[in-house]
């Protein structure tokens, strides 16, 4: 049997190392490495121990009880949740890491939205309970407020033989079946503990233990415990299917991109595919490499429940399915923040955006752009620390000496009532028309897409030819030129020529199509927020709320707890980005704040963005709703807002 477990937790919370405390359980490693002391095992890079915190996902390897354990050590803050994110992806269990005595802290929430997100089964580890003020309740009591109702603390091992009354009842009263037996009061431990693990799996309760992961309190006994609550079942028979979760480039510049093996078997010189149906590639697999730390050893075969990473692949992205395994987990974690990159003006900026096309391969969050009009390379971030990573990343890796620039605020744009658009491109030997109905979407959702256009109008695959071309990129809205984003956008109904339709008419049709709709009603600018938490001293509660107010954000009621008081809230990104110092300097340290990101919403000052952007939409010919027709051999071009009379579909 085989696992992959996934360690994850708020920054400073133990998490590296309660896994070298597993490793060294596991007998991987002969010693215990520490963050202060530079020599955890798999934080290896030299910004992660310069820092002392984990940037990259690293995987650890060890064998307990004849289980093969895949050990993926996550980022813990903020700046780096989409490297996070994509080691999720191919967990089998999670163990979120909290510390005794900070508690639930914000990082703690978003791992916990995107661990239910995936469905990965979870437990809870509360950590030094060794320190001064460390309260093992008082964070359950979190847990249960803020993350889960059901969650049950385990105080000693769990054994068949062994199964307490509170567990029982704990159980029964989320299984209709067992509250009935336990009603009738059939206590068959083997069926109780078999159920136990089988609610685990499916996400229904969520067993959480303490200790020190520093020295080594409860780390055997959670090991054990864990070893036998969790199973996987992969099967090694048929085509072989996985996930890709990481792409890297090591030390010779070799491109290696990291697979959970699903199902099925893969061999070197293997072919594999991926990509979508349309267009799907096909590439064989040259080396095969098992990864523990920062070694690994050539295999010749892998199996299902197996992580791995293989040369040969050149054009795979974290997140594809491969082999049988179709479609791609698209990210949840997006960057609210774009910097330009600064460097010597003696680099040629082609030279420069080559180093980070390979960054964005690695961490596709990055959006790498190339500003033809401003001759700049824009990247997409989390935050400052990000950036700081970023400039010693590329200074390492490729000796160039970069910065960056301010950064700036990652708006979108939507609509607020629907509206029909269509689109004609018909140049000499050309043809398509697409009309569309588009319609604002819950916030937060991105673009939606559905057909109602019947085949015998347009063929399927012109169909989902035109749905390809709507998330093949952003499309710009007609405010500031940002991303559109909450839009369910409906084929109504189409048209192609049997001699004259070709490759790209529908890519011009659809973009014409949705500008048009765009231009005809009232579009809303949209900005990131972040959901906040203020935890300070009572006499501190009406600056704090003043603060948040001029802000322009918004609060819940403080809860009080004994001196303290703690204030939850959201606000806009632009507005808070800065308001670390001041908390800091008002608070003299004593007081702690955690911001996630919490999707778009309204733009609290739409008018002074739109002002500041200047952005013309009659000016960018990329983007345009004028259609173009041909009549008697000779293509003429009809503005957007007079298209309809002249549309070939009624």
């Amino acid at each position: 049997m085989r696992k992959t477990i996934g360690i994850l937790a708020h920054v400073d919370a133990g998490k590296t190392t309660f896994a070298e405390q597993l490793l060294y359980h596991g007998k991987s490693i002969k010693k215990r490495g520490r963050v202060d002391h530079k020599n955890a095992f798999l934080d290896h890079h030299n910004i992660e121990k310069d820092r002392g915190i984990t940037v990259f996902s690293e995987q650890g390897t060890f064998v307990y009880k004849n289980v093969t354990y895949y050990l993926l050590d996550t980022p813990g803050h903020m700046d780096f949740s989409s490297e996070m994110e994509r080691a999720i992806q191919v967990m089998d269990y999670a163990i979120i890491i909290i510390s005794g005595v900070e508690g639930i802290q914000g990082h703690t929430e978003t791992v916990w939205q995107l661990l239910r997100k995936y469905q990965v089964p979870t437990f809870f580890f509360i950590n030094k309970i060794d320190r001064v003020g460390s309260n093992v309740q008082e964070v359950l009591k979190e847990i249960h407020i803020n993350i889960t109702k059901n969650v049950c603390f385990i105080y000693n091992n769990v054994k068949k033989e062994e199964m307490k009354e509170e567990l029982i009842e704990f159980m029964a009263e989320r299984n209709e079946y067992l509250f009935e037996l336990y009603i009738e009061g059939k206590y068959d431990k083997n069926l109780w503990f078999t159920s136990m693990k089988e609610m685990i799996k499916q996400n229904k309760i969520f067993p959480c233990f303490s200790g020190s992961a520093l020295q080594d309190q409860g780390i055997a006994d959670f090991l054990e415990v864990f070893h036998d609550l969790t199973f996987t079942e992969y099967t090694h028979h048929g085509e072989f299917g996985g996930r890709v979760y990481k792409i890297r480039y090591d030390k010779q510049g070799v491109r290696m991109t990291y697979i959970k093996a699903l199902q099925g078997t893969l061999k070197v010189r293997d072919e594999i595919r991926y990509g979508n149906q349309e267009h799907f590639i096909l590439e064989k697999v040259t080396q095969i490499r098992e990864y523990n730390g920062c070694k690994f050893q050539t295999v010749n075969t892998v199996s299902a429940g197996q992580l791995f990473a293989v040369t040969g692949l050149t054009r795979t992205k974290a997140g594809d399915g491969i082999g049988n395994i179709q479609g791609e987990n698209r990210s949840q974690i997006i960057p609210t923040m774009r910097s330009k990159v600064l460097f010597d003006k003696a680099l040629h900026p082609k030279d420069v955006l080559y180093y980070f096309r390979i960054l964005e391969e690695e961490d596709p969050a990055l959006n790498v752009e190339w500003n033809e009009t401003l001759q700049e390379i824009q990247i997409h971030v989390m935050g400052l620390i990000q950036l700081e990573v970023l400039k010693k990343v590329v200074d390492e890796r490729f000796g160039l000496e970069i910065y960056f620039g301010p950064c700036e605020i990652l708006y979108k744009e939507t609509i607020c009532r629907k509206v029909t658009g269509c689109g004609h491109f018909e140049p000499l030997g050309h043809y398509a028309e697409v009309h569309f109905l588009l319609e604002p979407a819950k916030r937060n959702t991105g673009i939606l897409f559905e057909s109602r256009c019947h085949p015998d109008d347009l063929s399927v695959g012109y169909q989902n030819l035109i749905r390809s071309h709507l998330y093949e990129r952003d499309h710009k809205g007609i405010l500031t030129g940002s991303p559109i984003t909450d839009l369910k956008i409906t084929l109504l109904t189409g048209r192609s020529h049997n001699k004259h339709t070709s490759g790209g008419d529908f890519r011009e049709a659809t973009y014409r199509a949705l500008r048009q709709g765009l231009e005809k009603t009232e579009n809303i600018l949209l900005e990131p927020y972040y959901r906040f938490k203020f935890k300070v001293e009572l006499d501190q509660i009406g600056k704090i709320l003043t603060d948040i107010t001029k802000l322009h954000g918004t609060f819940k009621s403080p809860q009080v707890t004994g001196h303290k008081a703690i204030i939850t809230g959201r606000g806009p990104v632009a507005m808070f980005m800065n308001y670390t110092m001041d908390f800091i300097a008002f608070t003299q340290g004593k007081g702690s704040m955690s911001f996630i990101f919490d999707g778009y919403d309204f733009c609290h000052n739409t008018e002074e963005v739109i002002k500041k952007k200047k952005y013309n939409k009659n000016a960018d010919l990329e983007y345009t709703s004028s259609s173009i027709f041909c009549s008697k051999g000779q293509s003429y071009t009809i503005k957007g807002s007079k298209v309809e009379e002249h549309m070939h579909c009624l």
